[in-house]
């Protein structure tokens, strides 16, 4: 290992590219066994040699071939035969903390790095990130958890007063202006709350609630990212699954509440506008807050740290429009 990687640890955003091994010893598809392990003695390795890459004549990856697998096999057996076609790579452009969570999730001791036309450029391995994974499973619920309320952890960690102001500033901006959005809102149904007061009095919990699924749908988003290649249909899928989760919420809670003010205030109506209200935007918030997050991934732009104040803003609004508007619907 180069002695510049020895002795600066990887930052979490560096370009892996920058931390490869490129030591390594690409076996080709057509060889034997045999050739394969000929050729792997007349090379000098570095690092320890966990897996043998099998690429073709213009170097693009074919396959592995774990070190088990090519000491027990016959020496005239193809590498094509015994190799493992399916790999999972990393692209030139990941980060260091990308490859950290597969090392974490998926429990590989190596990565190919390979680039825009699958050619291999290299291998890291979990030696070079022995001390960035030590606590890189609680960093990493740190890291969510900062940026569910617009803050990166790792760069406010030690960073001056101005800076930290400057990180958290601009999602108070985007707060200050769902709250100024809500109550021009509620001014709008401002006839609705004339008439009927009793539904400021349920105004606290219907936010509470919705904003509590949002959140909690925001951070499941981010695991669901944390996955290696997610693509439209796994998207789909937790999009459909989440749809009913907020719907079973949603229809769980609503009752609660609207029981709750049947007892207080006599009022069936109410009660039962306060129920649909609660069933149907906890549902839309835990939409809201699971979609945003693999949206703005699917257009290359971070999640992160915009999801979740974005997300809060989008849940209030949807909330106040339908509490507000189911109860004129149906109570004027």
């Amino acid at each position: 290992m180069p002695a510049s990687v020895k002795h600066r640890l990887p930052r979490l955003d560096d370009a892996v590219e920058r931390h490869l091994r490129t030591d390594v010893t690409p076996l080709k598809v057509d060889q034997t066994i045999g050739q394969a392990l000929e050729q792997i003695r007349s090379r000098q390795q570095g690092g320890r040699i966990i897996y043998f890459y099998v690429v073709d004549d213009d170097g693009r990856l074919q396959g592995v071939v774990p070190t088990r697998l090519l000491l027990l096999s016959p020496l005239d057996q193809k590498l094509a035969d015994v190799m493992i076609r399916k790999v999972m790579t990393l692209p030139r452009t990941a980060t260091v903390m990308d490859a950290c969570e597969i090392f974490v999730f998926h429990k590989f001791l190596a990565l190919p790095v390979v680039d825009e036309q699958k050619r291999l450029l290299g291998v890291v391995d979990i030696e070079l990130y022995t001390d960035e994974i030590t606590d890189l499973a609680q960093r990493t619920s740190y890291e969510d958890l900062f940026q569910l309320i617009g803050v990166r952890a790792l760069r406010s960690h030690g960073a001056t007063p101005l800076k930290a102001f400057g990180q958290r500033f601009p999602w108070l901006i985007c707060n200050i202006v769902g709250g100024i959005l809500a109550a021009f809102l509620t001014g709008a149904f401002q006839e609705t709350l004339d008439h009927l007061v009793v539904l400021a009095l349920f105004i606290p919990v219907v936010l509470t609630l919705a904003e509590a699924v949002g959140i909690q749908s925001v951070s499941l988003a981010l695991q669901t990212l944390h996955e290696p290649n997610v693509g439209w249909r796994q998207i789909l899928g937790t999009l459909r699954r989440e749809l009913w989760t907020g719907l079973l919420l949603g229809f769980a809670t609503g009752p609660i509440v609207g029981l709750v003010a049947w007892i207080w205030k006599q009022q069936p109506n109410i009660a039962w506008t306060i129920l649909l209200s609660i069933s149907l935007t906890m549902t839309a918030s835990a939409m809201i807050g699971m979609a945003l997050p693999l949206i703005l991934h699917l257009f290359k732009r971070d999640p992160r740290v915009a999801a979740g104040p974005v997300a809060l803003v989008f849940a209030d609004l949807t909330t106040l429009f339908l509490y507000f508007g189911l109860s004129t619907l149906f109570l004027m």
